[in-house]
């Protein structure tokens, strides 16, 4: 048979009945469209969590300093640590147990009646604490660098501790009392996106954290530009300690790129099998319509047959009916998903990403459906006698 006649055959054959031809073909299209979507949405989301990863989470550096008998960071590493680029801020801190418990009262006033007293943390930290640790002042001011020169007897207050040591309000410039010494609050620090937990803590200068034995730096926090954490975390520890960076114990953000792929994963696991599941259904359905048709058209098979039609050419023409089936329902499916993947990054802004190989080999699986969907119905076609059709 020509390949031509074979095609005008199989053409023909298919519009025959085009209401049952689309209904065949209507169960690949769902099939290759979920998968479509599928593969595109999670490609989709995954660049999305890329472009929109959490700031905090991809750019925020700690660095855990180990203590003995001598520093091996001092205060002003931070000076050599804010030249590396892709430093955005930094600052030390210097916390030990016996200055995570300390009693600190609001007033010199004892009443045996009432507690009086609250039992909270003091850290000793630079003055660029607040940027790093993306907070504001709710009221007052941060120390600077001249309450440090001046070693004046100044503190911050988090949120948390200023309520529960009932201060308000600075315009009185109020103090506190740690260890009996008096120390005025200039500020109170709230909002904090990062290291939440100094919310309840006395915040002090370096020179004044020498009181409570904070003498040496035990932590360094670092906030990076997008994309430039890793880079900071293999340099950060030789510019703060450059005779032992290997001391050093740097805490650094997952990459976004194992994010992108987590999501990626995660979508195509739950998904994936719901689209293999209809493009079972989807053969199943061209299979079952496909040996329809054969049993219809038992008579024509027989005709053909004493025409001198050989049995390839029965299984070519219904096997070439069920692939074209097949792939109709792919480029149907195919164009569906890539619009539906299109449609909702248009509703979500988001940029939609898509394979250009999934998109063309979508019709090339419809096509591979509908071939292994029509194998046996050609198959039991080719088999019949002439004789046995006619009658």
């Amino acid at each position: 048979m020509d390949p031509r006649d074979l095609w005008n055959e199989a053409l023909a054959g298919m519009l025959a009945r085009p209401v049952r031809t689309a209904l065949t073909t209507l169960g690949t299209v769902l099939g290759i469209t979920t998968l479509v979507i599928t593969l595109g949405i999670a490609g989709t989301a995954g660049n999305q969590i890329v472009g929109r990863f959490d700031e905090l989470t991809a750019t925020a550096i700690t660095v855990e300093v180990p203590q003995g008998r001598d520093p091996l960071v001092a205060w002003d590493a931070l000076t050599d640590l804010a030249r590396l680029h892709g430093v955005e801020s930094a600052s030390a801190l210097a916390q030990n147990d016996k200055s995570s418990n300390l009693s600190v009262t609001a007033n010199a006033l004892i009443d045996p009646t009432k507690v009086t007293y609250q039992t909270l943390a003091v850290v000793a930290t630079t003055p660029e604490l607040p940027s790093t640790v993306q907070g504001r002042m709710i009221g007052g001011r941060f120390f600077d660098t001249g309450h440090i020169r001046r070693r004046d007897k100044v503190v911050v207050l988090g949120e948390q501790a200023a309520k529960m040591l009932g201060i308000t309000r600075l315009n009185n410039a109020p103090a506190v009392f740690i260890k009996d010494h008096a120390y005025t609050v200039i500020g109170i620090l709230g909002d904090l996106r990062r290291e939440q937990i100094l919310s309840t803590a006395v915040i002090v200068p370096p020179t004044i954290g020498a009181d409570f034995g904070l003498r040496d730096v035990t932590r360094v926090l670092i906030n990076t530009s997008l994309g430039a954490a890793d880079l900071i975390a293999r340099q950060a520890p030789l510019a703060l300690s450059p005779n032992h960076p290997d001391d050093l114990q740097v805490i650094a953000p997952p990459t976004p790129k194992r994010a992108r792929e987590g999501v990626q994963d995660d979508v195509n696991g739950l998904f994936l099998i719901l689209g293999l599941v209809s493009l079972v259904v989807g053969a199943v359905g061209i299979a079952n319509v496909t040996l329809v048709t054969v049993m219809e058209r038992i008579a024509e098979i027989g005709l053909r047959r004493s025409l001198g039609a050989a049995r390839r050419h029965i299984a070519m023409q219904f096997l070439l009916e069920s692939t074209m089936t097949g792939l109709a329902g792919g480029v149907i499916g195919a164009g569906v998903g890539t619009i539906a993947i299109v449609a909702v990054s248009a509703v979500k802004q988001w940029t939609p990403v898509l394979d250009v190989r999934l998109a063309l080999a979508a019709p090339a699986a419809g096509a591979l459906v509908g071939l292994l969907a029509g194998l046996y119905p050609a198959l039991r076609a080719a088999h019949m006698e002439p004789v046995d059709a006619l009658r």
